[in-house]
C-alpha cells in the first residue's frame, strides 16, 4: 500500500509539477541512505555514517522538499539560493552531530562486531572534544550565515533558543566519556 501510494506519488509530481530535480535529489538521498546501512555496501562500518547522513538529510532531503514546495512555473530555473543552501548545511550538520552522538553508548559492542565507526577509530575522549567542536562550529556557521544574509537574522535569535540543548550535548557526551574511561 505504501510503496504504491509513493510511486503514484512520484508520478505525479513528475507529470503534473514537472519537477524531476526534486526526484533526484530525494533518490540521492535514498542511495546514500542505502548504501549507509545495507549490504554489500555497508559503509556505516567503514565509519562512513556521518558523511551520508550529512548529504543525505542535508544538502540532497532539504533541496528535494523545498523544490517540491514550489509551483512548477516558478521552478523552471534552479532556484536553490544562498538562504536554502544554509539551512541545508545547518540540517545536514545537525543529523551528522546527533548520528555521531549516537556511537557513545554503542563504542564496546562496535568493536566487537567490527564495525569501525568514528568513535572507534578516535575514542570516545577525542570523540567528546569533537562533539564540543562541532557544536561551537554548528552556532558559528549559523551566526555567519545570518552575519552575510544568507539566513534571516530572526534565524540567528530562534536557534539561540537551543543554546541549552548545545550545553545539554556536551554534558552528555562528558558524562558518557567518563562512564567509558572505567570500561575500556
Amino acid at each position: 500500500m505504501r510503496c504504491s501510494s509513493f510511486s503514484e506519488w512520484i508520478s505525479v509530481n513528475i507529470v503534473v509539477e514537472r519537477n524531476i530535480r526534486s526526484i533526484l535529489f530525494l533518490v540521492c538521498a535514498i542511495i546514500c541512505g542505502y548504501i549507509y546501512q545495507c549490504p554489500p555496501f555497508r559503509l556505516s562500518y567503514q565509519g562512513l555514517g556521518e558523511p551520508l547522513c550529512f548529504a543525505a538529510f542535508g544538502p540532497f532531503a532539504t533541496c528535494a522538499f523545498y523544490l517540491l514546495h514550489g509551483s512548477s512555473s516558478v521552478m523552471n530555473h534552479f532556484p536553490l539560493s544562498g538562504t536554502i543552501l544554509s539551512a541545508s548545511i545547518l540540517v545536514g550538520f545537525t543529523t551528522s552531530l546527533i548520528l555521531f552522538c549516537s556511537h557513545f553508548h554503542q563504542v564496546e559492542g562496535d568493536r566487537e562486531v567490527g564495525k569501525m565507526s568514528p568513535l572507534v577509530r578516535l575514542g570516545t575522549k577525542k570523540g567528546a572534544e569533537v562533539v564540543k567542536g562541532a557544536i561551537f562550529m554548528l552556532y558559528a556557521l549559523l551566526v555567519a550565515f545570518g552575519l552575510i544574509k544568507a539566513l534571516p537574522l530572526t534565524c540567528i535569535f530562534l536557534c539561540a533558543l537551543t543554546l541549552p540543548m548545545g550545553n545539554l550535548v556536551v554534558r552528555f557526551v562528558e558524562d558518557n566519556y567518563k562512564a567509558s574511561e572505567f570500561f575500556l
